[in-house]
């Protein structure tokens, strides 16, 4: 079994673990890039929904699987970013400066929500989150002379150098692009001391404060962080449905975002991905499978949600890290086989009884 010593401090800090990962990432990219080479536009529109729920995720992952902070808000501020980039657009402002200005503006929400709560967890949080996207959904829905009320709101498409970025592909290569920079914005985030901080606010608030972690202050960057990078999925979603709605953005889809979290693995970028795929790809199979399901169960309304919810549940049974979680243990069976032993593979508890007091 491959196993790597680090014989320097400075090996937490490396960007890839060892060089047989920057081969394998680097086979995986020049493959995304080639996709749409041969792809249909069908596979190539459903891939770019994909990294766009994947950025979705990764913004998630941050708050909820690092820092252990649970969100149902944040269809909220997928529609913020999306709707201020439609609205930026709508009103001249070049491409180059809406994407990040939709980020910028997401994030203040993330603060604004952050703030208030910075003594809430569980449940609670949850709750204050939820009542924050019903009062964004409210506010869409309302602003008639700036959201387009329920009539929605066209998205232009956007432009580079007079070249406009129009159609599945384009779609697909901004999104891929923004992906991969949010991906390496997240690591090189929790290789920091922020990043630290986090996963020791995560396992113990008591415990981190008591080594000096200012609570408030970190929460409320996270918040932003977290809000900023969803966001940017928003206002890729403006340009892939080409038509905003408020009915869009609502609690079922907040659901999925938390769904991609701890579907996917919650404490991992790999389950982020890992959890968008499986949320594109199972309203697909649910479609497949729907005519041939007894009449009762194949037309009943709300399937799609249900499954969601029985595997949600499920999967916080009985596979609590999720598909990542699965993965990597299918991965330590295949390099210790046939020497392998089931004890081994038992999910192990990432803090000790005495650091789980609040």
């Amino acid at each position: 079994m491959h196993r790597l010593f680090k014989t320097q401090y400075e090996q937490d800090f490396l960007l890839f673990r060892n060089p047989r990962s920057k081969v394998w990432y680097g086979l995986l990219m020049i493959a995304l890039v080639a996709i749409p080479t041969f792809a249909g536009e069908f596979y190539v529109g459903e891939l770019s929904g994909l990294f766009i729920f994947a950025i979705a995720g990764v913004g998630l992952m941050l708050l909820t699987g690092y820092t252990g902070l649970v969100s149902l808000g944040h269809a909220a501020f997928l529609g913020i970013g999306g709707y201020t980039e439609a609205i930026l657009l709508a009103r001249g402002w070049p491409f180059a400066v809406t994407l990040p200005a939709a980020a910028v503006v997401t994030a203040f929400a993330g603060v604004v929500i952050g703030v208030p709560t910075l003594r809430m967890s569980g449940l609670y949080l949850a709750i204050a989150t939820l009542a924050f996207g019903s009062i964004v959904g409210n506010v869409l829905q309302k602003w008639d002379s700036v959201t387009g009320g329920f009539d929605g709101f066209p998205v232009k498409p956007p432009s580079i150098l007079g070249y406009e970025l129009d159609g599945p592909w384009a779609n697909y290569y901004l999104a891929l692009i923004v992906l991969v920079f949010v991906i390496w914005i997240a690591i090189n985030v929790l290789r920091s001391p922020l990043g630290r901080a986090m996963v020791a606010i995560r396992d113990s608030e008591v415990s981190a404060q008591s080594m000096g972690i200012n609570l408030a202050l970190y929460k409320t960057i996270v918040f932003a962080l977290s809000a900023g990078i969803t966001g940017l999925a928003g206002a890729l979603f403006a340009h892939y449905v080409r038509h905003l709605a408020p009915d869009a953005f609502d609690v079922l889809l907040s659901i999925q975002l938390v769904t991609i979290v701890f579907v996917g693995g919650l404490g991992s970028l790999h389950g982020a991905i890992f959890g968008a795929m499986f949320m594109r790809l199972l309203p697909q199979g649910i479609a497949m499978i729907r005519d041939d399901l007894p009449n009762w169960l194949g037309r009943m309304p709300g399937l799609e949600p249900s499954v969601f919810g029985l595997i949600l549940v499920l999967c916080i049974m009985f596979e609590p890290m999720g598909i990542n979680g699965r993965w990597m243990k299918l991965k330590n069976w295949v390099a210790r086989f046939p020497l392998h032993k089931a004890a081994a593979s038992r999910r192990q508890k990432s803090y000790a009884k005495s650091e789980r007091l609040r």
